[in-house]
């Protein structure tokens, strides 16, 4: 199993184009690494490739990596999509796939519902692009040699479905969890999570590799820092420290790798530099980065 961290960067990404947080403000000076919006690809052969979540920067992360290069005149490795969520971070580059060309695009009914009530997304032209509805819990082949299980996870729907009532932990279709196997390796990609029940860390113990949600530090970042007026939990997204965080939750269980992912601009984390950072990986987390390679 070969996976590729396509993109790192929360909605917006780092440096966000309206932001001048003092991050953005370092990743535009070259001071600290810049990130692109989430999400990863993987294959089992190097030759045959899927692509967990689209985001509005796919056209620039795959040109940067060869592996998902055209080989010939007209042609893609990308042979299928997998979107666990219907955010637009992570669903605006189907559109960036409307140029004629063959593949699968997996979600479950939830987020196809959504996927289909959007007229622009027609572009996916339905004898190219195959929409393929998955239970969740149910194994399904993603890509040769690789076979994909959907799992609810706590979360809530795409801000632009919010009503006047917001379910921050609402467990069902719509923002969902991948566990990846391969004959070797087992992998969790969760890059929104609400919460870290009982229940997920039984399920991810033993894992070769977890790359999970790390939008915020802190639950209430945005708001100390004057950026916004939500918590992160608000925004369905468990903070990364504290007694309740993601990093505590964790800590007593057993996997080979673990990788914070889908970090906001305003997370020190994203600075190599930050005492934040340094806790987190004397902890044993790494932090993702664009183009970071993982082979468990």
């Amino acid at each position: 199993m070969r996976i590729v961290i396509l993109g790192t960067g929360a909605g917006g990404g780092l440096p966000q184009w309206n932001c001048g947080c003092p991050n953005c403000e370092a990743a535009r000076e070259g001071r600290i690494p810049s990130m692109s919006q989430s999400g990863i690809a993987i294959s089992a052969d190097g030759i045959n490739w899927a692509l967990v979540n689209a985001s509005p920067d796919l056209r620039s992360q795959l040109a940067a990596n060869p592996a998902l290069r055209p080989a010939g005149l007209r042609g893609s490795p990308i042979r299928s999509v997998l979107v666990t969520n219907g955010d637009i971070d992570h669903v605006a580059g189907l559109l960036t796939l409307r140029e004629g060309q063959s593949f699968n695009l997996f979600a479950t009914p939830a987020i196809h519902d959504v996927l289909a009530a959007n007229p622009m997304l027609a572009v996916l032209r339905p004898e190219l692009v195959m929409r393929r509805e998955i239970a969740l819990d149910q194994p399904f082949g993603l890509v040769e040699g690789i076979s994909a299980t959907l799992f609810a996870v706590p979360g809530k729907v795409p801000l632009y479905l919010e009503g006047e009532t917001v379910e921050t932990g609402q467990m069902g279709e719509q923002t969902v969890g991948v566990e990846l196997t391969s004959d070797r390796s087992r992998v969790y990609y969760i890059p929104g999570c609400a919460t870290v029940p009982d229940w997920l860390k039984s399920r991810i113990a033993g894992a070769d590799a977890l790359l999970l949600d790390g939008t915020l530090w802190t639950d209430d970042e945005m708001i100390r820092a004057g950026l916004g007026i939500k918590t992160g939990r608000r925004m369905g997204h468990v903070p990364v420290s504290g007694a309740d965080g993601s990093m505590t939750a964790l800590a007593e269980v057993p996997m080979q790798r673990r990788i914070y992912v889908h970090l906001n601009n305003s997370n020190p984390l994203v600075d190599p530099y930050s005492p934040e950072r340094a806790s987190v990986e004397a902890a044993g987390w790494q932090i993702g980065h664009d183009g970071m390679e993982i082979t468990p």
